[in-house]
């Protein structure tokens, strides 16, 4: 199929495509409240928390994409894409009645599933590449600069400040439009590659102030993992791309050996000693406390879990046995994505989760490579999905409903599936030449 009759025989070619890419991007990225008052919330369990009209919203988001999809000459390339997310639900639906409260596991279960079909549908939205790099660079442009006005104009809702109910140590820490400073750090991180995507996508200018807006609120949100992994993970991609057949060896190792070190440190007192007398925070800014929590309870739970995220900020933890012993009962989550895991569905949830977004991916970041498909788009996706793998090891960003994190690292999980799928489309006959792209993952 020539590029001109795959235009024509793509809906998804109009306006309306690009105009749901930029609301479903945006509602990720910026949601339907930023810059919200920080005293304006209270400490509440994870049930009483959820918000009907996000739920709305995802759902009436998801049957738009889901309709577009359905009319898309491409879909089958995603749809195949769910079998992963096919086994890890119904796991998920079998562990729901040793939840404290079966029906929010329910409910927060099937707004994760939708999520999870948002991000993955809206890769086919944008005709082609250069479409997806300007809509991109629209809506990150919309989301750093609202952090930006933020900063300058709302300083006491953009930055952190000493009299915040919580976590007032954080003041003067940079969070923009986020919640917190660890995931305005991360966010803009993410940034940082999109804008070097649009540098190598005949967008230099505006890419380079991307990267260097972005990289400037990453240093001032005082996220140190964040400012630490970006370089690494810039080094990382590199060896990556040339490490042939030990790219998985070297994925997995680094995430076993990383969790393995953090995770003993917060059980042993040899270890933690030995990790201080190098310098370094051993409680990891006080995960430590979180981790022996979150550690003990899998171990209750090994197989089961908990249900779907039915185990941080509930009644059952609040007011339990650990409620007098730990100041960790008040954590939101394991500050480590894998732990979650565990404790949400046991440890076939994480091995079905660690198949879906690490051995699936590396495995067709691999193909996508050897094939050469739009190496800059691959390159996009490889640094966000390695920046988010990493980062899930000091933070929880999987299954993270709302907010940029888990959104964008669903984008580059099913972006490289794309890129590994995708097919030459030839050119349609011209007046002048004109070479063959890439279909499948923007066509």
């Amino acid at each position: 199929m020539s590029d001109e009759e795959l235009h024509n025989h793509n809906p998804q070619g109009g306006w309306f495509a690009a105009m749901l890419f930029v609301a479903v991007f945006c509602y990720f990225w910026i949601g339907i409240s930023p810059l919200s008052d920080p005293k304006a919330g209270t400490l509440a369990a994870y049930g009483d928390t959820s918000n009907a009209l996000n739920q709305l919203i995802v759902l009436a988001m998801s049957m738009l994409v889901m309709t577009m999809l359905a009319l898309h000459p491409s879909r089958e390339l995603v749809l195949r894409a769910y079998w992963p997310l096919a086994a890890i639900f119904l796991w998920i639906a079998l562990t729901i009645p040793f939840a404290d409260s079966p029906d929010s596991a329910i409910r927060r279960s099937v707004y994760s599933l939708l999520v999870c079909i948002c991000a993955s549908a809206v890769l086919l939205l944008p005709r082609d590449t250069n479409q997806f790099a300007r809509l991109v660079g629209i809506c990150l442009f919309l989301a750093v600069g609202l952090s930006y006005f933020g900063v300058i104009v709302l300083p006491a809702r953009a930055i952190h400040q000493a009299t915040d109910l919580s976590e007032q140590a954080l003041a003067g820490d940079w969070r923009g439009h986020f919640g917190h400073k660890n995931t305005a750090a991360a966010a803009m991180a993410f940034a940082v590659f999109f804008g070097l995507y649009l540098m190598k996508m005949q967008r230099f200018w505006i890419g380079l102030v991307l990267v260097v807006l972005a990289g400037i609120f990453v240093l001032n949100s005082g996220g140190k993992t964040a400012a630490a992994m970006l370089p690494a993970v810039l080094v990382a991609t590199w060896i990556f791309e040339r490490a042939g057949p030990m790219r998985l060896v070297l994925v997995v190792g680094t995430l076993i050996v990383f969790n393995a070190i953090i995770l003993t440190v917060a059980v042993s007192p040899p270890v933690a000693a030995f990790v201080s007398g190098l310098g370094i925070d051993a409680s990891f800014t006080d995960r430590t406390s979180i981790w022996q929590l979150a550690l003990s309870a899998v171990a209750d739970r090994p197989l089961t879990g908990y249900g779907f995220q039915s185990f941080w900020q509930t009644d059952a933890l609040f007011y339990g046995n650990h409620s007098a012993s730990t100041w960790a009962v008040t954590a939101a989550n394991a500050h480590n994505g894998y732990v979650d895991q565990l404790i949400n569905g046991g440890w076939p949830l994480l091995i079905l989760v660690l198949i879906w977004i690490v051995i699936l991916p590396c495995r067709q970041a691999s193909v996508a490579l050897a094939r050469g498909t739009d190496p800059d788009l691959t390159r996009l996706y490889l640094r966000i999905w390695l920046f988010g793998l990493l980062t899930s090891c000091l933070e929880s960003p999987i299954f993270e409903n709302s907010g940029p994190l888990w959104f964008t690292l669903l984008i580059a999980v099913f972006g490289l599936r794309l890129q590994a799928t995708a097919g030459l489309v030839g050119a349609a006959p011209q007046l002048e030449p004109r070479g063959p792209r890439f279909a499948g993952a923007h066509s």
